[in-house]
């Protein structure tokens, strides 16, 4: 009886499968890679708002604290946006008539509230507590990034599962101390993994990885 394959079969079958083994490795890869990706994650991108607000020059300029416009962030799960009063305590006299802060003069006038869109967007199924993680520690500037220096608000962070993990996994490497927690551009005055699990310990924080911690 005549031999049906080839002596080359046994060699091509082996790259065969190598090869759709690395094919479909490859494939797997760029989809977790497109899944990092700023596309997805909409990290570093610019959102279009109602007026560009600007934290660098209110916050790196002028110097405002956070807590004058997000009243609500060490008491409350959401941050809270500032309503158009907040904005007309300085702008009735400062700029008072720029074109540009029509919008907000329009709102105040109109009684209408500006529709501002969320920079940093979780799922609904999501659970984010600001005050928790002001009490514990956590910079406004380490989940936010440097907002004193963007002309135009973005997120800075891919706000991924895995990046939340990071820090509830080893918490020492980000906490600071409770009165350094608005401070744009803070360094520890020792070395954090000295400083770090001293506050640990102190504000009593747990490396809380349990899944109904976030997803509730």
């Amino acid at each position: 009886m005549p031999q049906i394959f080839q002596p080359s079969a046994n060699t091509l079958a082996k790259v065969s499968i190598v090869g759709g083994l690395l094919l479909a490795g490859s494939l797997i890869g760029l989809l977790i890679l497109f899944g990092r990706s700023s596309y997805v994650t909409r990290a570093e991108e610019f959102i279009e708002q109602p007026l560009q607000f600007s934290h660098a020059h209110h916050v790196g300029d002028d110097g405002i604290d956070c807590r004058y416009c997000h009243t609500s962030v060490e008491t409350a799960a959401f941050a809270g946006i500032p309503p158009t009063k907040t904005c007309m305590n300085c702008h009735s006299q400062i700029w008072s008539s720029s074109p540009m802060l029509e919008p907000v003069r329009a709102s105040l006038r109109d009684d209408r509230p500006l529709r501002w869109v969320r920079v940093h967007d979780l799922p609904d199924f999501v659970y984010f507590n600001h005050s928790i993680h002001v009490k514990n520690g956590v910079g406004c500037e380490t989940c936010h990034g440097r907002v004193d220096e963007m002309p135009l608000t973005f997120q800075k962070n891919s706000l991924q599962m895995e990046w939340c993990l990071d820090c509830h996994l080893a918490p020492e490497k980000y906490v600071r101390p409770r009165s350094e927690v608005f401070t744009m551009g803070y360094r520890p005055p020792v070395p954090q993994a000295e400083l770090g699990p001293q506050l640990v310990r102190a504000y009593g924080i747990e490396s809380l990885t349990n899944c109904s911690t976030c997803h509730r």
